[in-house]
């Protein structure tokens, strides 16, 4: 299937508040859920734990040598998620929910989105943080969120941090100008699990402050106007790592990117908006759909690229190069 969202009796294990913002599948709710109903929507109401691993002896096929390392088994229906070594300690799907109890609880945020990836071994949660509305323009908001991911397969560590989405267009933007504190921080998957997650909160917290001081920034791009040489200039810089070194070879491949950028720019989600249209905010949101909509080979790659991979570097260098090219 085009998708990885995993499949339960003909219905995708995800929930989405509204619009979601990269497929029509799983259960939409009208409403912000508690975290006991978006456990149950999302379905993630299941557990994790881990099993001895034994191998056979090279002679005896009968004798089992136990071996340090362990399966993590979804216990609802005996999958194997992946394979562990001795000490690592899965994060429940519960536990990851609760981290965000004290921030609804003080109506900080509301959760929008949770689901799991690729048979239960990848999972996110996504919390919209409440704030009055941020315009770059009139009519362009930009919205913030804390994002929660976590594997069960033990190639990835909990990871918890802030990111950014723009209404208009449902488009993943960078949020904070080359700040460490705006990063996906990462967690290892131990007995201290648990109390690492709450250190990274306070960090999420600096990060959403300086989000706010680098909407001055997205302001910026607003006011800088773009022709069609600037934006091949700046889809250049922005591609220039990924570009081949041959000079010949390496036009033809910004060409190529070329001929899916420029009709985003021209006519893309919200790029017709006054204040946006012709703009360096306007160039880099035709970047940020193209990460969004356009890049990967399906939906779900695209999203934990976006968020957790290759391209979420990618994005932050579009947002850089484009504030500096703003100047």
């Amino acid at each position: 299937m085009a998708h990885e969202l995993e499949i339960s009796n003909g219905r995708a294990k995800m929930f989405y508040v509204g619009e979601t913002p990269w497929h029509n599948l799983g259960t939409k709710l009208e409403d912000p859920p508690t975290i006991e109903d978006a456990i149950r929507c999302a379905g993630l109401d299941w557990e994790v734990e881990r099993r001895q691993l034994f191998m056979n002896d090279g002679e005896d096929k009968r004798t089992k040598i136990q071996v340090p390392a362990f399966a993590n088994v979804r216990k609802t229906d005996g999958s194997i998620l992946g394979v562990v070594g001795p000490t690592y300690r899965p994060l429940q799907n519960v536990d990851a929910f609760k981290w965000f109890q004290p921030l609804l609880d003080s109506g900080e945020v509301t959760l929008e989105t949770a689901g799991c990836l690729r048979e239960g071994r990848h999972i996110w949660i996504l919390a919209r943080i409440k704030r009055d509305p941020i315009y770059i323009v009139p009519n362009d908001e930009v919205i913030s969120f804390i994002l929660l991911s976590n594997s069960h397969d033990g190639t990835r560590s909990v990871r918890g941090g802030f990111t950014a989405i723009r209404a208009v267009c449902a488009n993943t933007v960078a949020a904070a100008h080359s700040a460490k504190s705006s990063k996906l921080l990462k967690v290892r998957h131990t007995d201290k699990t648990t109390e690492a997650l709450e250190d990274i909160r306070e960090a999420m917290q600096v990060a959403d402050r300086e989000f706010v001081a680098t909407t001055d920034l997205m302001k910026s791009m607003a006011r800088k106007g773009v022709d069609t040489s600037t934006l091949k200039e700046y889809v250049r810089r922005v591609f220039e790592p990924k570009l081949v070194i041959d000079a010949e070879d390496q036009e033809a491949k910004l060409d190529r990117i070329m001929e899916n950028i420029t009709p985003l720019f021209q006519k893309g989600r919200g790029n017709d908006l006054p204040g946006v249209k012709d703009t360096m905010w306007g160039a880099y949101n035709s970047l940020t759909e193209h990460f969004s909509w356009e890049r990967g080979r399906s939906a779900d790659t695209r999203l934990e690229n976006l968020w957790l991979g290759d391209t979420a570097n990618l994005a932050q260098r579009a947002f850089d190069v484009a504030v500096a090219m703003a100047g």
